[in-house]
This record gives C-alpha cells, sequence and structure tokens, in this order.
C-alpha cells in the first residue's frame, strides 16, 4: 500500500497521475491543435458522443463549468459543423447538442487513438492491475459526482 503520509509517496503518485493524463491526452490534443481546437473541445465532443442529444444544462454538468466557459468552445464546435443544436421535440426553447457525421468521426477517431494506448498499458499491467485501476478511476470519478451533488 502508498503511504500517503510521506512526501516521497505524495509526490510519487501525484507525478505517476499527472504524467499519465499528460500521455493519455497526447495524441489527442496533437490531432486537436491541427483544427485550431483543444482540450475542452475534445471534452464537450466526449459527452456529446456519449449521450446523444443531451440538454446545455446537462453538458454544463458532465463538464463540471460555467456557462459563460461552455460558450466560445461550443459555438466554435457549431461553426465547424462538429456539433449540431436541435429544439427538442417537447419545447422549442430547450436545445439539444448532438454530432455532426464530421463531429462523429473526429470524436472516434480521437477514441480510437486513447483506446488503442490504454489497450496496450493495460495488457503490460496485467489483470490484477486494471482492476485496482479501474477501482481507483471509478471511485475518483464518484467522489467528483458527490462533489457536485449528483448523487
Amino acid at each position: 500500500m502508498l503511504d500517503l503520509k510521506k512526501p516521497t509517496s505524495q509526490q510519487a503518485a501525484m507525478e505517476a497521475f499527472f504524467f499519465g493524463y499528460q500521455a493519455f491526452t497526447a495524441k489527442p490534443d496533437e490531432m486537436l491543435a491541427r483544427r485550431g481546437l483543444s482540450r475542452v473541445h475534445h471534452r464537450i465532443l466526449f459527452f456529446i458522443a456519449r449521450y446523444p442529444g443531451l440538454s446545455m444544462k446537462q453538458l454544463l454538468g458532465y463538464l463540471g463549468v460555467s456557462k459563460q466557459a461552455l460558450n466560445i468552445p461550443l459555438r466554435q464546435l457549431l461553426e465547424m459543423n462538429l456539433v449540431e443544436s436541435l429544439a427538442a421535440p417537447d419545447d422549442k426553447r430547450k436545445r439539444l447538442l448532438a454530432l455532426t457525421d464530421d463531429g462523429a468521426k473526429l470524436e472516434q477517431a480521437l477514441r480510437r487513438e486513447q483506446v488503442k494506448l490504454l489497450e496496450r498499458m493495460l495488457a503490460e499491467a496485467g489483470a490484477d492491475a486494471v482492476s485496482s485501476w479501474l477501482a481507483v478511476n471509478q471511485r475518483l470519478g464518484n467522489t467528483r459526482q458527490v462533489l457536485l451533488g449528483e448523487d
């Protein structure tokens, strides 16, 4: 067990998490940069792909950002025809978000790069490590949901 009371263990854990995330996002960041986009655009595409037809309010909740912070990157995705905003069938004032065909292709290409990396790393780590890694990440995600009042 990692003793996080020790500064060296804290540093090792934080560095592993930081550099792991950096490796996980490096290729997608590069692909997005070629289009003038960034990681926030990737997060928007990811959640719209995961939950097609989600509302702005739902997207704001998943991202944990303000309406103001979402405005510019979402508008860019709409202008680039990667995302579309449709009126909800039950309430024309409510806007639902979906990926266009081009948006879906981009999101799939970004995901494919991350999946390839994960497959390689998880295969190297072995089944026990994978189970532990998944459990830790799910617990981190659940903690975030509790903090946001989504529980």
